[in-house]
This record gives C-alpha cells, structure tokens and sequence, in this order.
C-alpha cells in the first residue's frame, strides 16, 4: 500500500505542476499532450513483461527495482530542460511503474485466503488513490514552499513569455474600454491614457521589462473592481487582507504587483512560483529510495518462505482456494498468450478498463486546468478541490474491495466480480451526465458553482474506484501462477485507454478551450464509461486463462 502512494504521487503530482513545466520548458499544449500520453504508452506497453518477470523471478527482487527505477526518473524530470528530455524521463517512469500493480496482484494471490482477495486487492489500490488525492495538494504546497521567501519579483528577460501576444491583449483590453477587467486596469497605471494611441510601441523585450519593473516596483496596482473574480493565489488574497489594513511593506507590495500582473497576462509573464516544480520532483523521486529499501526488508515471494509466517497461516491461505481454482505458486513457463488472446471475458475486461481509463484519466491530469479556466479557482484551492474526487475515489476502493467479496460469496463467483464492474461503470457514466446538465443552468442558478461540479466528479471518482477490488479479484481468480502476467495484459489495455486519453482530450480542447470545448470532451469520458458498463454484462471469472497446474506452457 506504501508502494501504491507513492507509485500514484509520482504518477500524478505532473498533473499539477504542469502549467510551471510548461512555461519553464516553453512547451504548447500539443507537447503537454505527448507528455502526459507517453507515459501510458510506456506503462501499457511494459505491463506484461514486467508481471511475467514478478512471476518468474519473485516480488521481491522485481518490486524494489520497479520502484527504485521510476523514483530515478522522477527525479530525472525536475532536472530536464527540454522537450526531448521530459519525454524520454517520462516514458522511464512508466516502464519503471509498469510492473508494480501486476506483481501487488501476485503478492496478494498468494499471501491472502481467497475469499478476502477483493479486500486485500483494494487495500493495495487504496495506497495509489490516497497517493493521487495527495499528489495535487501537497505538490501545490510543496511549489510554493521551495519558492525563497526573498525570490526577487523583478521580472527578468525569460519572464516575458511572449510580448507580442502582451501587447495584442494590451490593445485588445484598451480598444474594448471595458475598465472591469484586469487588462485594462494595467493598461490605465502603465501608460496615461493620452499616451495610448503612440505609446504601445515596445521594440525590444528590455524595453517592455523595464516599465513592466516600474510598474511593479513604484505602483499601487490593486483594485477591488478589477480582480474581483481573478484567480489569485493564496499568498497574493493575504497580501491583500494586509494592504487594506495598512500593513503592507514596499516587498510586499511589489510581490502583491507581480502576482496582479502575472493574473492580467496569464500566457505572456512567468509566474514567481514557477521554479518550485523542480525540487518537487527531486524530492518525490529521493523517496522511492526508501520505499524500495522497506520492501526489499519485508517482501517474500511465499508465506512459508517469511520469518513472521508459521505453518497455520499458510495453511489456512492454501485450503482457503476453492478445489477447481488453480494455485498461485509454481514456477511460470512463457506468458499463456494464447489462452489470454481467446478469453472472451479478458477480452471484454480489457475493453471495459480501456473506457474506464478514457473516462476517468480527466480527473488526474486536466482538472486542475479545468478548475482554473472555466471556474477560475486560485492556485491553494485548486489543488484542494482537485483533491476531493480522488478523497471520494479512496473510499470508493475500500468500499468496492468489501462489495466484491462479499457478493461473490452470497452469489457467486461470476455475479460477485459482474455486478460490480456493471454497477460502478453506469454511475460514473451518471456523474458526467451531471456535469454536462450543470453546465446548461443559468449563471443565476444556485447549483451553477464550482462545488457541484467537484461533487459530480466525486461521484465519477467513488464509481470508478468501487470497481476496482473487482477487476484485480477477477485477474487473481483466473491467473493462477501468472496472475502477474494476466493483470498486466488486463492492465495493458486499461492504460492504453489511459494512453490516447491525452491526445483525445487536446482535440477537442485545443490550446484554449470554450466551455462548448469542454462539454464534448466529457461527453467522450461519458460514452467511454457506457462502453465500459456494457463490456462488463459479459465478464465471468468462473472460466480459468492459466494453464493446468502441471502444464508449464
């Protein structure tokens, strides 16, 4: 479970930190889109040879390797500086995290009594949602906390992402004299108004850098009416608290001045905080050392073989399979390829994993930006709100784990691993259905608020982790002495769902969404979901894919 945290804080903590390594490495959302997508091509692709490894040579050899190898390329990526690099670290990682889920599968086939393998199997996936839940919140904290307190908020030339886009939205917001906004209020302090028709005419970015530095240096640049519904983040709302107190000193008031323009110019000035995203991922990886260190000390591959493990207790988890269920131990011959290629029911658990993984990718790479875009929610807070579904999704495990165990006792195997996957897939589908309505209410509407939409992911979240003791449950049920290989075939499909998930969301988002944009997308991560639920009518773990016990294929 350990394992687990780490392995989704790792995995997701990019999701936040995403628009500080894009404006860091210069990259568009095009690139961003490649760089999410190439880890799930990594993972996916890696997931069946590295169960076959866990199976064959034991979890815990492979298990501290997989997780020291991805922690080096998480660290790897807070030292990268450009495109080419980020990836080939990225696609690192996930052949490093590709083999940690199918060798946990394997651990728990065979250290847990069959009847708590639901359970067992959501305690471990457990572990990865608390780690995702935690990966937005801490990783926002941890940006701002590696920033100096005495970072300078001068701007200096690699601050001014782009000044001719500066000076269009400079026009753009003087030309529409709407005085509201944030764009026009700089315009206002930066240039007299009977200076705007000639003055606009900034050769070089020094030029541009330095009355930009007057203005943050010599200015009283809030106004209440202007940044009324700006996105500002937690320390600059403090700053504000203090100015209107009186308490304000000249560094406060000019960090205050750089966070108000880094708001009005949002694609065009650097942000303060943007150089803490890189220790960020040189402190999550130096943990991964320590992580593969404990389970090199615990881990044994059997129960007989551990220390802390007497007789009965490997007893009881043997007598505990039922008489036609074929064992987890054994030395593995090659990847039953062709016993996995004609199972219907892996077929259709693939396909269902493939749309869940559509579906469900959203909350842990594109939310952030959606609560940033269409709900402008401050930096602090969204990390929070990006939290809560992943908080809902951790109980949605524990719950699922507890749900397939105890139906597949009252009715059956079969109908105890289906009716959970077919259940969970259809309210997930029901949580973006929500999402979509909400959007059509009038601004008015009380409903229409960001906290409806974090409650409508929540759901989307809880149905998807409910499943999940399932389809890990099936895999054990139906591996035997592969149950690595299996989940990783099981696993691959899924994560190839995760893989294209990128690439279809930046279709229809584009580099700068509207709110239309946004609604198709979820209606994309909603059919996927119906898919998944319509797959799972088919699923039936009563039929065996590991060969006889005595063929070694």
């Amino acid at each position: 479970m350990l394992m687990a945290v780490l392995l989704y804080l790792d995995r997701f903590c990019v999701g936040f930190a995403v628009d500080y390594i894009r404006e860091d490495l210069r990259l568009t959302q095009t690139q961003i889109g490649w760089f999410f997508s190439a880890f799930f091509w990594s993972y996916a692709l890696a997931q069946v040879p590295s169960g076959w490894l866990s199976d064959r040579y034991g979890a815990r050899i492979m298990l501290a390797i997989y997780v020291l190898s991805w922690s080096v390329f998480t660290a790897m990526i807070g030292a990268v500086y450009s495109f080419a690099m980020l990836l080939f670290a990225r696609v690192g990682c996930g052949i490093g995290q590709a083999g940690a889920y199918p060798t946990s599968a394997s651990v728990v086939s065979k250290w847990v009594p069959f009847q708590n393998r639901g359970l067992a199997s959501s305690i471990v996936a457990f572990g990865g949602r608390a780690g995702g839940a935690l990966a937005p919140l801490l990783t926002a904290s941890l940006i701002v906390f590696f920033l100096p307190a005495d970072a300078t908020t001068t701007l200096q030339p690699d601050d001014m992402l782009n000044r001719s886009q500066f000076i269009a939205e400079l026009k753009t917001a003087i030309a529409s004299d709407a005085g509201s906004t944030p764009q026009f209020h700089v315009a206002t302090v930066l240039i007299p108004a009977d200076q705007w028709p000639s003055y606009l005419a900034w050769e070089t970015d020094a030029e541009l850098l330095s009355d930009l530095n007057r203005l943050i240096a010599d200015s009283d640049l809030y106004d209440a009416t202007a940044f009324r519904s700006s996105s500002l983040p937690r320390e600059a709302l403090s700053l504000i608290g203090d100015r209107g107190e009186g308490e304000l000193s000249d560094a406060d008031r000019q960090r205050l001045n750089r966070f108000l323009l880094e708001e009005s110019f949002p694609n065009a000035i650097g942000k303060l905080y943007a150089p803490g995203w890189r220790p960020v991922m040189l402190l999550y990886g130096s943990l991964g050392v320590f992580v593969a260190g404990l389970v090199w000390l615990v881990f044994r591959t059997r129960p007989e073989s551990h220390p802390w493990c007497n007789a009965a207790e490997a007893e009881m988890i043997a007598n505990s399979r039922p008489a036609n269920a074929p064992s987890p131990h054994g030395k593995p011959g090659r990847v039953p390829l062709g016993r996995l290629l004609g199972s219907r029911s892996m077929w259709l658990v693939c396909l269902s994993q493939f749309g869940t993984n559509v579906g469900w990718l959203f909350l842990v790479t594109w939310l952030p930006r959606y609560l940033l875009e269409v709900h402008s929610v401050p930096i602090l807070q969204r990390g929070f709100l990006a939290s809560i579904p992943l908080l809902f999704g951790i109980a949605g495990v524990l719950f699922g784990g507890r749900l397939t165990d105890s139906l597949t006792t009252r009715a059956g195997l079969k109908w105890g691993r289906r009716w959970p996957l077919l259940i969970t897939r259809g309210t997930a589908a029901l949580g973006y259905v929500i999402v979509l309505w909400l959007s059509t209410l009038p601004t008015s509407s009380p409903l229409q608020n960001v906290w409806m939409y974090v409650a409508a992911f929540s759901l989307v979240s809880f149905s998807t982790d409910s499943g999940t003791g399932a389809v890990w449950a099936f895999n054990q049920d139906v591996g035997g002495r592969y149950v690595g290989s299996v989940l990783g075939w099981s696993n691959m499909w899924g994560n190839l769902g995760a893989a294209v998930s990128p690439l279809i969301y930046n279709f229809y988002l584009g580099e700068n969404p509207t709110g239309d944009d946004w609604n198709h997308m979820f209606l994309v991560c909603l059919g996927a979901f119906v898919i998944a639920a319509v797959c799972a009518l088919g699923v039936d773990a009563t039929c065996t894919i590991a060969p006889p016990d005595d063929d070694d294929v």
